[in-house]
């Protein structure tokens, strides 16, 4: 009788671990990818690195995660990046260096380069020095 409640727990609380792990994956991938999103890169895949129990969260005993997530700027090159989460919070996401990504409504570069005389006629600079 009780072997079989103590078994009837374990199961339960394996349940719960493993429901709270997929809520956690799920959330995961929604901020990655409105992350990715603002970042103008294309989300290309995301896995768990690594699952570690801990205490805090909001049911007191919860997780404490790492994901990989893999993302293109240009549909051939490849980076990695990388995503913390302690329970259902987001901790840190770590960004690679990458070349910013070529859009279609990039914003436009006006003015000089090197300074001098920005927004005047381009007459002025040549001519020796701006009025």
């Amino acid at each position: 009788m009780m072997t079989d409640f103590l078994i009837i727990a374990a199961v339960v609380m394996i349940a719960a671990f493993f429901w709270q792990l997929r809520q956690m994956a799920e959330l995961s991938r929604i901020f990655t990818n409105k992350e990715c999103q603002k970042q103008k890169v294309q989300l290309l895949a995301i896995a768990q690195e690594s699952a570690k129990p801990s205490l805090g969260g909001t049911s007191g005993l919860t997780w404490k995660v790492k994901y990989l997530f893999e993302f293109s700027t240009d549909g051939i090159n490849q980076y990695r990046g990388s995503l913390w989460m302690h329970g259902k919070k987001i901790q840190k996401i770590q960004w690679p260096i990458f070349p910013e990504p070529e859009w279609h409504e990039a914003p436009e570069a006006r003015g000089s380069v090197g300074g001098g005389c920005g927004g005047r006629s381009r007459g002025n600079c040549s001519s020796g020095g701006c009025k």
